[in-house]
């Protein structure tokens, strides 16, 4: 979908400072009205309860379709429950008949059937801007989505517009072996942006550089690279969804996809530094998604 642009919504909206997402309030016009679709968290650090969390703080509107129950907390899954396909339908059906859709992130998405369902109401609404966060494997090891729906997930590349796998999750959509350096990472998401016709976030976090960098690439090669410190800490729960998130809503904001990593990136390390002091779980805490509101509240 990489050659294609997306269209922008009915009325525009206004431009944030390039290097920042925005508390509410910050910015002028339509808030981006974005919709999650996705699994839960009830310790709310991943999943749709981090999707609406980050789209507030980057200034959108959030809304969410539940694709899964997963119970679960900082330490890792220990159950999924998968409504029924037809009430993801009725639930995306609701939303698209009565809600102007500026910009859709999918999440966890588990199995064909729910693939086959997101697939055809984005194939009816189109919506403007579409963000896929392949969610297979969780922070803790645990499983996401089913094996059999590896291909479905494939398939579905195409009618994105970008898509935000981690190394792990790169090295499956290709059917080859993890990247350990940022050469062979930037390799693998050529590829896949060539066979797939889609933009790929490579993302380094997993790599053992000390600089980590993400970079949007296309069939061309490396379009935009952004970087920040490695920050050692354990508060990482829920990382993957927060930016694929932030990409969305930032994407409208700012018309492109680079100042929209440019703005989200060091927001996300800010987030990531700051949710030690959350103190959330015993396990991988969440980051502080509203780091940015909360610092404002201090000052006054």
């Amino acid at each position: 979908m990489t050659t294609t642009q997306p269209t922008g919504p009915s009325r525009p909206h206004t431009p944030m400072p390039e290097g920042r997402c925005a508390s509410p309030g910050t910015a002028g016009g339509i808030p981006p009205r974005v919709l999650s679709i996705a699994g839960t968290d009830p310790t709310g650090g991943a999943g749709i309860h981090a999707d609406l969390k980050t789209i507030a703080a980057c200034g959108g509107y959030g809304m969410a379709a539940v694709t899964a129950l997963v119970a679960q907390n900082t330490r890792g899954v220990r159950d999924v429950h998968i409504p029924p396909p037809a009430f993801l339908q009725e639930q995306l059906e609701a939303v698209s008949d009565d809600v102007t859709v500026d910009a859709v992130k999918t999440g966890m998405l588990f199995d064909v059937d729910t693939i086959g369902v997101v697939a055809d109401w984005l194939r009816r609404t189109s919506p403007p801007v579409v963000v896929m966060d392949p969610v297979m494997v969780a922070t803790s090891g645990d499983r996401l989505l089913e094996e059999d729906a590896e291909r479905a997930m494939r398939d579905l590349l195409p009618q994105v517009h970008l898509v935000t796998p981690n190394v792990d999750e790169l090295a499956v959509l290709l059917m080859d072996e993890p990247a350990v350096t940022w050469d062979h990472l930037v390799s693998q998401a050529q590829r896949l942006a060539a066979s797939a016709d889609v933009l790929v976030l490579a993302k380094g976090g997993h790599l053992s550089e000390r600089e980590v960098r993400d970079a949007l690439v296309d069939a061309d090669g490396v379009r935009h690279v952004v970087s920040s410190p490695r920050i050692r800490t354990s508060s990482t729960h829920g990382t993957g969804c927060s930016l694929s998130a932030a990409m969305a809503t930032l994407r409208v904001r700012h018309g492109a996809w680079e100042p929209a990593l440019s703005a989200a990136k060091p927001w996300l390390a800010r987030a990531i530094e700051d949710g030690q002091h959350l103190q959330v779980g015993s396990g991988n805490g969440p980051i502080s998604h509203f780091w940015e509101l909360w610092e404002a509240a201090a000052r006054r």
